[in-house]
């Protein structure tokens, strides 16, 4: 297979290295042509521009941060077409975005003569790097997803099959979700535990060896022992996906308390210029006592 990847950040070179690894031919486009550097390096055909990336693969992965990133990649106009060749390829959207603009790219794939698949993935930066990643994967046609296989084999440990789009996309939200709370919590429980006198290192060995030990747990308590904010998930990310579950919660009358309260903590971050600290980073905000909005 001759897959390509567009978008070669914290998740795209991990992805793009393991498909090589798999032994799929790969091609990589970024729009920060330095970032393909280290994979050229390492035997990976590096394309000049969007274009070129999907013409020299079956299949085109984006992996790239939200709506208007995709659209300009792709050339969309006003009216949502996409403006270069993709006729006969496949167009696998990696990234996390809301299920009425999946909707609506799917529609203007199709129209363009391709086929589209949904397929976020659950995992941060560690799973990326040690092909650990939960495929969630969505397609009109199941064999769409079957010719994508060894892709996803050689990406993620798991390929969860969640029907025709945007079920892989509702699927993400879900489970982010949930994830979004785990980081908060966990970021808020050793704030609390410092305020009391806890030593944190004796808290977080104490929770790792109970019942909510996790691999989330396991990642962030040697960054919550030192401060270190290097991203592994950033608080943009959060935000932006933290977003879309409150935007489809209020579509559907939905009350959920917690995706409104952690849309004004990670927002708050973002206001103080977080964006691209991991999302531990939001413990400066609750270091300084930020009084909640009413919106939460």
């Amino acid at each position: 297979m001759k897959i390509g990847v567009i978008g070669i950040g914290v998740m795209g070179e991990p992805i793009a290295r393991n498909l090589k690894k798999a032994g799929l031919d790969v091609t990589v486009f970024s729009r920060r042509p330095e970032s393909c550097e280290p994979l050229r390096e390492a035997g990976i055909a590096v394309a000049a521009s969007a274009a070129q990336a999907i013409a020299a693969s079956d299949a085109t992965i984006l992996m790239l941060p939200g709506h208007k990133e995709i659209d300009a990649v792709l050339g969309r106009d006003a009216d949502g077409r996409i403006g270069i060749p993709v006729e006969g390829k496949t167009l696998v959207l990696m990234a996390t975005v809301a299920p009425a603009y999946s909707i609506a790219l799917e529609r203007a794939v199709v129209a363009a003569g391709a086929r589209y698949v949904e397929a976020p993935v659950s995992g941060s930066k560690t799973p990326a790097q040690t092909g650990q990643l939960v495929v969630l994967a969505a397609a009109a046609d199941p064999v769409q997803l079957d010719a994508l296989q060894p892709a996803f084999d050689a990406i993620g440990k798991r390929t969860v099959r969640c029907g025709a789009v945007p079920g892989a996309m509702r699927m993400k939200l879900a489970n982010n979700l949930l994830l979004i709370a785990s980081f908060e919590a966990i970021t808020e429980a050793v704030h609390f535990a410092a305020a009391i006198g806890l030593d944190l290192r004796q808290f977080l060995e104490m929770a790792q060896a109970g019942p909510l030990a996790n691999d989330v747990l396991r990642m962030k308590a040697p960054k919550l022992l030192t401060d270190d904010f290097e991203r592994q998930a950033a608080i943009s990310q959060a935000f932006k996906d933290i977003g879309f579950v409150c935007d489809e919660a209020e579509a559907l009358g939905l009350w959920l308390p917690a995706a409104r309260t952690n849309r004004v903590v990670f927002g708050e971050a973002m206001r103080r210029g977080q964006a691209d600290e991991d999302v531990i980073g939001v413990i400066k905000v609750l270091r300084d006592g930020m009084p909640l909005t009413a919106d939460a």
